[in-house]
């Protein structure tokens, strides 16, 4: 079975250190957090999710928080979903994140 050369986009959570709650701008952005929760990047890739996050741990195209706080991937919250089209993996990132909010957890978004 071949798969859709055009369904190679994939959504990814990287759970974070807990001290990236010390960033005003990620507090602001997560005003319903619940204390003890985790706090999480929810990003989406043409890349394969395990080589995205090395790219953001090296600094490459590396979003600010994944790069210091970055603890690893969580990939039970998302495998169901890859790969997925381009516009399919945008739409699933923000509700991917929307959920996770609603859960109580610190989400910042790609």
């Amino acid at each position: 079975m071949r798969r859709n050369p055009r369904h190679h986009y994939n959504v990814y959570v990287v759970e974070l250190a807990d001290t990236v709650w010390n960033h005003a701008r990620f507090r602001k952005a997560n005003p319903g957090y619940d204390l003890g929760k985790p706090f999480v990047y929810v990003g989406m890739t043409g890349l394969d999710p395990d080589l995205r996050f090395d790219r953001h741990k090296a600094g490459i195209q590396a979003n600010r928080y994944v790069l210091e706080h970055g603890l690893r991937l969580l990939p039970h919250l998302y495998d169901v979903y890859n790969p997925m089209p381009y516009h399919g993996a945008c739409e699933m990132e923000v509700e991917l994140g929307i959920a996770l909010r609603e859960k109580g957890w610190g989400v910042w978004q790609g």
